[in-house]
């Protein structure tokens, strides 16, 4: 079924409305620079543009979404330029918060969170941030979902061992 432009233009402004604030985040998580999570979530909207006859109402649009705002990151990743930039993320360089801010311990798991591999972080946020099901998330990835379980565990662990050195007196890690 083909869309008419502004059916095209309707459902673009919808999806935008509801999840760019998300995609932000997610992206700049993802990416450790605003600038280039917003070049991230404008390239996934201009997808979603040319796209839109491939998304079906049978279809999780979220999940759609986030499979290629996930992709525009890691392409944006790959790039030569991309590789010799520092980003290093604080919490204060993190996109505004719609709630009150944040506890240490949350301040303490976000920075332990941006210290994960890539590969980990990707899916600790599909997973306890955004509600992703395994499944969803293995479909988001491309991945097998006992690749995503895997990857869950260890980036459970590393998150563990992570805060745990970082609750020990006199120990800071790097």
């Amino acid at each position: 079924m083909s869309l008419t432009n502004e059916q095209r233009d309707l459902t673009l402004h919808r999806l935008v409305d509801a999840y760019q604030t998300e995609l932000k985040r997610l992206c700049f998580i993802c990416l450790k620079d605003r600038m280039l999570a917003e070049d991230a979530v404008q390239e996934t909207f201009m997808k979603v543009y040319r796209k839109m006859d491939a998304l079906r109402p049978e279809m999780n649009e979220k999940a759609w979404l986030y499979k290629i705002a996930v992709n525009c990151c890691r392409d944006m990743r790959r790039s030569a330029w991309f590789k010799r930039v520092n980003r290093r993320v604080t919490p204060d360089l993190l996109p505004d918060p719609a709630a009150p801010p944040p506890s240490d311990e949350a301040i303490d798991l976000n920075r332990a969170i941006a210290r994960l591999n890539d590969k980990q972080r990707e899916v600790i946020l599909l997973r306890y941030y955004q509600g992703f099901s395994e499944a969803e998330i293995a479909d988001i990835l491309r991945l097998s979902q006992s690749s995503v379980s895997g990857r869950l565990k260890r980036a459970k662990e590393q998150l563990q061992a992570l805060l745990q050195a970082e609750s020990e007196p006199g120990r800071k890690t790097t």
